[in-house]
């Protein structure tokens, strides 16, 4: 007999015992899913080795209990006896005849329950019984593997490193003296995928799996939480080498200091002293190890995230196009395409959008595909199929052609007469399943994806994390030089930043843009955030600041932590100076300390690795000094009022969705004198108020013509519109910029 033979023999045997099944009623499947659950290294060993095993298992100890049974030769009124108990009796035993007179007594009658063990042994028996379906139950949820996630291979590597060697090799740590990590925190926006790269883990490593939902832990009788909490990491021990995963840690474990009530805070040492409590050393040389996953790892306690117990942090940030391309590229392994599909036009198309969104994409698709193949189902068949749903007024439809139905009801009700939809009609032509040569032609084609695309909102924007604008070039008329300096800022160096490292250029740099108001600051951000396809995250200067102390710099701080998760990223603070006036006397201590943390965000001391950043103001003389320096916003750009040519581009930028007449002449406008100080945003009032003259005028006319604007309704506009910015302010701004110039 084989080393495996013996230690499946040994497991089923003992099984058999302690259930008090037979083993005619066991498989192969049971009994394997018996030793894979009792034993998780079997779950390495080949199907060729251990399914024969099994087999020679299960034949020998149908044999044994074919041996040992009793035959059924005795008396009718001995029936229900346990005969085993009778003839296993020892001899040099006294009162044999009493005791056996006994046990007839004990024999239970039909239909009731059997007679109850001690208790002791029952409740050993019960706690063997729920440890072994309890490790029949610990299998991950779902049979996603490594090989079905796309877009992530360097986090699933540092994964494999820091959980893989240790479960699967432990032996290796404990030869080297060296402690393997306890756990790993995966921290980043929703739908990232870290609960399903937890349960591919698993699946890869093929080790009992314990998923706990952070927030059922919680119990409301004192006490009960910690106890589940103990009961969780117990069962680990017994399973070890086993994976423990849980979701949403944050909700039981918030920082001591800043919670309210007394059971918060044992929870988080229970879960501490529970993590101390799973080293190799107390569990016997079989590893168990951690998982955490948190959108808020800020919010947790800082005791959780040291050596000992999260080891490592890995973070999961919101894909950029390569990785979506490669997400969607292994999502479409396993789907029926059609035609020439380009996967990085659909990643370009879908910024901000993490896993679960690209998932939910693929599905709108497929939905979008039905809704086509119905029609074209529909369309084929011929019209003999066609139901007739008209109903005549007396409630019953026209039988002259149709076989008698059954008869009526007493009282009948006319049927309403409903609209049939697409699917309706196809769901009443096709009643039975379609056939292979139906489903042939079926397939989802890449303009199933452009039809699903605008219905999916990401989640990121959903969940207030950064996104992609929606704002190109073509939205932003002149500012040719600002737009050149732009590009070389901040455009080229998110989308060849090879180049920009072989030039030995680094460091991001900061933008300052500062105009009067209404001249594009903000739409310029945007569409250099669009045009580079980096993440975008918009602050505005006074929805920072707070009345309670700490609460603004923590405001400041968060900013950047949410840009390091959406790296490449640029952060546009708009009305900076609100956020960073001039440091003097005069100010506050709360704004200083405001000032101060924003200029250390900006220096570097954290990583601003691909984090960009621009500012705007309407007054950069109340910018405190430091912000300006170079390796801060050191690139300062003056967006002026447009001249007549820029007003001109503007004008035809902003008018592009406007029905204008063919007499309009907008270069005429933009060399009028009337126009001389209207901003980019004047500009576009003024297109939108001539536009509702014309709307008004057309809406009095009794004849029913097309809305069209012309020279008059634009005339009478500029009677309503006002430039945002006189001479006089005019001329502050141009002295301002030779100041800062100079």
């Amino acid at each position: 007999m084989s080393k495996t033979e013996k230690i499946v023999w040994s497991i089923l045997s003992e099984y058999l015992v302690e259930d008090g099944s037979s083993a005619k009623a066991l498989d192969a499947d049971r009994a394997t899913e018996i030793c894979q659950t009792i034993d998780p290294k079997l779950q390495r060993t080949k199907k060729s080795i251990l399914l024969p095993a099994i087999t020679k298992a299960i034949n020998r100890l149908r044999i044994e209990e074919k041996q040992n049974t009793p035959t059924a030769d005795a008396d009718s009124d001995f029936e229900g006896v346990d005969v085993e108990k009778l003839v296993t009796v020892p001899e040099s035993e006294s009162n044999v005849m009493n005791q056996a007179t006994v046990d007839l007594w004990n024999v239970p009658k039909a239909g009731m329950e059997k007679r109850e063990a001690p208790k002791a042994s029952k409740e050993s028996k019960k706690k063997k019984r729920k440890i072994a379906a309890s490790a029949a139950d610990r299998r991950p949820a779902t049979q996603v593997t490594l090989a079905d996630l796309g877009g992530i291979d360097n986090i699933i590597a540092q994964i494999l490193e820091l959980l893989a060697m240790p479960l699967s090799h432990p032996e290796i740590y404990v030869r080297l003296g060296s402690e393997i990590p306890r756990g790993v925190l995966l921290h980043g926006p929703p739908g990232c995928g870290k609960t399903v790269l937890a349960n591919a883990i698993a699946n890869e490593l093929g080790v009992p799996f314990i998923n706990v939902s952070a927030p059922s832990v919680v119990s409301g009788m004192s006490g009960e939480s910690e106890k589940k909490l103990r009961d969780i990491f117990e069962e680990a021990k017994e399973l070890a080498p086993c994976l423990v995963f849980i979701d949403e840690i944050d909700a039981i474990t918030p920082k001591r200091e800043s919670v309210q009530r007394e059971m918060e805070r044992r929870i988080v040492a229970q879960l501490l002293t529970c993590m101390d409590d799973v080293a190799l050393e107390k569990t016997g040389g079989r590893p168990v190890m951690i998982i955490g996953a948190t959108n808020r790892p800020d919010a947790i306690d800082p005791a959780l995230r040291r050596g000992g117990r999260f080891d490592h942090e890995i973070s999961m940030s919101v894909p950029d196009q390569e990785s979506r391309k490669r997400i969607l590229e292994t999502i479409g392994r396993k789907l029926r395409l059609e035609g020439n599909f380009d996967f990085e036009k659909i990643a370009k198309m879908t910024p901000g959008y993490v896993g679960a969104d690209l998932n939910a994409l693929v599905a709108a698709a497929g939905v979008a595909a039905i809704k086509r193949i119905f029609g074209d189902l529909g369309d084929s068949m011929p019209e003999a199929m066609e139901v007739d749903q008209t109903v005549p007024e007396g409630g019953q439809p026209d039988q002259s052609e149709q076989p008698a139905p059954p008869a009526p009801p007493a009282n009948p009700r006319p049927q309403p007469i409903r609209s049939q939809s697409l699917i309706s009609k196809f769901l009443q032509r096709h009643p039975d399943p379609l056939t292979a040569e139906e489903l042939e032609p079926l397939a989802i084609t890449y303009e199933d994806f452009l039809v699903a695309i605008p219905t999916i909102q990401p989640s990121s924007k959903r969940e207030g994390f950064a996104t992609v604008p929606d704002v190109s070039w073509e939205d932003v008329g002149a500012m040719g030089p600002i737009r050149e300096e732009l590009e070389y800022a901040i455009v080229e160096p998110i989308k060849q930043p090879e180049v920009y490292a072989a030039a030995g250029i680094a460091a991001p740099s900061g933008v300052l843009l500062w105009g009067p108001p209404g001249c594009g600051k903000t739409l310029l951000a945007k569409a250099v955030a669009n045009e580079s396809r980096a993440n975008f995250i918009s602050v505005r200067g006074p929805e920072l600041l707070n009345k309670y102390v700490g609460e603004s710099e923590r405001a400041v701080r968060q900013v950047f932590t949410r840009a390091r998760a959406s790296a490449p990223c640029v952060i546009f603070f708009d009305e900076l100076d609100a956020l960073v006036p001039r440091r003097d006397d005069t100010n506050s201590e709360s704004s200083s300390r405001v000032v101060n943390t924003l200029l250390t965000e900006l220096d570097g001391v954290g990583d601003r690795n691909g984090i960009y950043v621009v500012a705007a103001t309407n007054r950069p003389d109340m910018i405190d000094a430091a912000m300006l320096r170079p390796g801060r916003l050191d690139k300062q750009l003056f967006v002026e009022l447009p001249e007549p040519e820029e007003r001109y581009e503007i004008l035809k930028t902003v008018s592009r969705k406007a029905p204008l007449d063919d007499a309009v002449d907008l270069k005429l406008l933009a060399h009028d004198e009337k126009c001389r100080n209207f901003s980019g945003a004047d500009l576009a009032a003024l297109v939108r108020e001539a536009s509702v003259l014309a709307l008004k005028s057309a809406l009095k006319s009794s004849s029913n013509t097309a809305v069209k604007v012309s020279m008059e309704d634009f005339n009478a506009a500029f009677k309503k519109v006002r430039p945002s910015v006189n001479d006089n302010e005019r001329q502050k701004y141009y002295l301002m910029q030779e100041r800062m110039a100079s």
